[in-house]
């Protein structure tokens, strides 16, 4: 039978369900549906009672622009080299190190600003009661660098995977919403955006799940 929503909150409930915090990573292109997904997933589990989800996106550990700059990365802002992976997998390791009701901290993770592209300290506070956090990003499953040490922090990661005509027409949206003409969003799309696009694709076998596009809640927003 073809896979729906309610499954994917079926599982993600079992990740959880031996008392333990568990981290669930959701993998993809840009524009795959990442966000909406996470978003929708934490948003249902915590509807039917006190909130014990929270989702965390990989995107705050973007590069500042001042950085990149200085690197000389930012003609490239959002390839694997322009986040920072290490903080990324020290981040996961905290939350699954401090988790449960006695350990009394918050853990606040960075949040990412999309209208003026920079990430932001401190905008995510995960609480000790959360027993499930969704984190989701571009590449969870990557081997390379300081994006190994990701995997090892994650009880499992899903794939997104959608029509690439629509994928890529999500992302020339996204950007247009966020400032750039039309012109500019596609050319931005069909360059980096692709390089990325296709190095993310050949980490999909790696993943526990492969979600179609059926399986994913009504897209509103490009993620």
């Amino acid at each position: 039978m073809p896979l729906t929503f309610d499954d994917l909150l079926l599982r993600a409930r079992a990740l959880a369900a031996g008392g333990r915090r568990a981290i669930l990573g959701i993998a993809g292109g840009p524009g795959a549906g990442k966000t909406t997904l996470a978003e929708r997933l934490v948003d249902a589990l915590n509807g039917d009672g006190p909130p014990w989800a929270a989702h965390v996106p990989m995107d705050g550990f973007h590069l500042a622009d001042a950085e990149l700059d200085r690197l000389g990365r930012r003609d490239r802002k959002g390839a694997p080299d322009t986040f920072d992976a290490a903080g990324y997998a020290a981040l996961l390791r905290r939350l699954r190190e401090e988790a449960g009701e006695e350990s009394g901290e918050v853990v606040y993770a960075p949040g990412f600003e999309r209208v003026l592209e920079q990430p932001l300290a401190g905008a995510i506070p995960v609480p000790p009661a959360a027993r499930l956090v969704v984190t989701e990003g571009n590449y969870l499953l990557l081997e390379r660098g300081s994006w190994t040490r990701v995997r090892a922090c994650l009880d499992e990661v899903w794939f997104c995977e959608v029509d690439e005509e629509e994928r890529v027409r999500r992302l020339v949206a996204r950007h247009e919403r966020f400032g750039k003409d039309h012109a500019t969003a596609t050319a931005w799309v069909l360059g980096t955006d692709q390089r990325n696009a296709d190095l993310i694709a050949t980490t999909r076998d790696r993943a526990d799940l492969v979600v179609p596009p059926d399986a994913l809640p009504t897209f509103h927003a490009p993620a």
